[in-house]
């Protein structure tokens, strides 16, 4: 129950009345932050992807540029301070002597918005998560009063984030509940659900469409132990991602310079991007691609494409973090989950006469390792059917995350969130 220190009805009911004030404000902010980050991004990917596409040498030219403007930026307008990604907001919420600095707003709105749009291979989703959280942070930085509910305020500003990010406020309050915090009470779901209310409404206003636009008609109940495969796989997939990311950071630590990560940062991001452009940036366009021909012509080339694309993103979007890009692991989990997808289907239908549906597997692929890599199924489930804005697949994605989840864990428990967050513990 909201309470303050002074228990008289009439403190607690202007107390309440500035909480839910807060949290409106909180939410516009964080739905106007997130709506912009998305479109200003999608705009100038595309347009930079394009002359890349047109002129391979931008393709060498891109991921040192940005990598360096980031740099620059951090050390001469960021107070010369490296973003720690969602790690930052668990040391937030966890110890009260731990703040999200209010540069945090515009550091990871311009750092997201430049590793994307240059090329580094992640997406912009963790620094809306950030970004946000920061937000949230100011209102009990700035009145006291709140700083009992710093927790919940900042979870209000990403469940705002994520939702206009995704087109789904059950996904967003969901990513609050699994990832951000595991303490719940009515002030979380009073400021929590304002957020969802005032994004659902700029959601409608604005007229967003949902990010992948498919056609599903069903699925069948032959394919279950397909979808087991599927979610094993994905799990898998999903470690590999995690150790990769891991591994890239704990070498390129080692290293003396920014300057040197930045070097060899970028020199694997251009090879990798020169042999399969599909990597550029967040990925979308390529999975829009496979949802417009999820059923191409067959041959060894599309083949080791596939299975390229597949091993080569987890190295790519590894070195564009450890190079000191802004990012995470959301948008290459739904990239790699989408592709791991349909090459699971095809693999079926061409060798084994399945007759599987390779649109549902690509959906299905893109939920199971992202709930793998975050160990959120719920949050995968809802945030993958708003983006295709259809629940046709609900009971088989929360199958396959789950197995996805689990399978994962058993590999290795940790996910790149959680494992930073056990040495900041230690």
């Amino acid at each position: 129950m909201i309470h303050q220190a002074k228990n008289s009805p009439n403190s607690s009911f202007t107390f309440a009345k500035k909480l839910i004030l807060a949290a409106v404000l909180v939410s516009f902010l964080s739905s106007f932050l997130g709506l912009a980050l998305k479109h200003i991004t999608e705009h100038y990917e595309a347009i930079f992807f394009l002359r890349a596409e047109n002129n391979w040498l931008f393709f060498l030219v891109f991921p040192i540029f940005g990598l360096s403007l980031i740099y620059f930026l951090r050390y001469y307008l960021f107070k010369k301070k490296s973003n720690q990604g969602i790690t930052e907001i668990f040391a937030c919420t966890q110890f009260r002597s731990k703040t999200l600095p209010i540069y945090k707003i515009p550091s990871h709105f311009l750092n997201g918005l430049i590793t994307v749009v240059f090329g580094g291979s992640t997406g912009i989703e963790v620094s809306t998560v950030v970004a946000t959280a920061a937000i949230g942070n100011v209102v009990p930085e700035k009145e006291t009063i709140f700083k009992k509910y710093k927790t919940e305020l900042i979870c209000t500003g990403i469940t705002a984030g994520i939702t206009v990010l995704f087109g789904s406020p059950i996904a967003g309050i969901l990513f609050s509940i699994e990832v951000i915090t595991k303490k719940l009470n009515n002030t979380f779901f009073l400021t929590n659900g304002i957020a969802i209310v005032i994004a659902s409404a700029l959601l409608l206003f604005f007229d967003e469409k949902a990010l992948f636009s498919v056609t599903l008609t069903t699925w069948h109940y032959h394919a279950i132990p397909y979808f087991i495969l599927l979610g094993i796989l994905a799990g898998v997939n999903s470690v590999y991602l995690t150790k990769t990311v891991l591994f890239f950071k704990s070498k390129f630590s080692n290293l003396k310079t920014q300057f040197h990560k930045i070097i060899i940062g970028s020199i694997i991001l251009s090879i990798g991007l020169l042999v399969l452009p599909q990597l550029y940036g967040d990925g979308y366009h390529a999975i829009k691609e496979i949802f417009a021909n999820s059923t191409p012509i067959i041959s060894v080339t599309w083949f080791a494409t596939l299975i390229g694309i597949i091993l080569l993103k987890p190295i790519l979007t590894s070195a564009t973090l450890a190079a000191g890009g802004d990012g995470g692991v959301f948008a290459p989990s739904l990239f790699m989950g989408a592709f791991l997808g349909l090459f699971v289907a095809t693999i079926l239908n061409t060798y084994f006469n399945a007759n599987v549906l390779p649109i549902n597997f690509i959906i299905i692929g893109m939920a199971a390792v992202l709930s793998a890599s975050i160990q959120a199924p719920f949050t995968a489930l809802f945030l993958v059917c708003g983006m295709v804005n259809d629940y046709t697949l609900f009971f088989p994605i929360l199958m396959v995350s789950l197995i996805a989840k689990h399978t994962g864990k058993m590999i290795f428990p940790y996910t790149v969130y959680n494992y930073s967050l056990v040495n900041l513990k230690s």
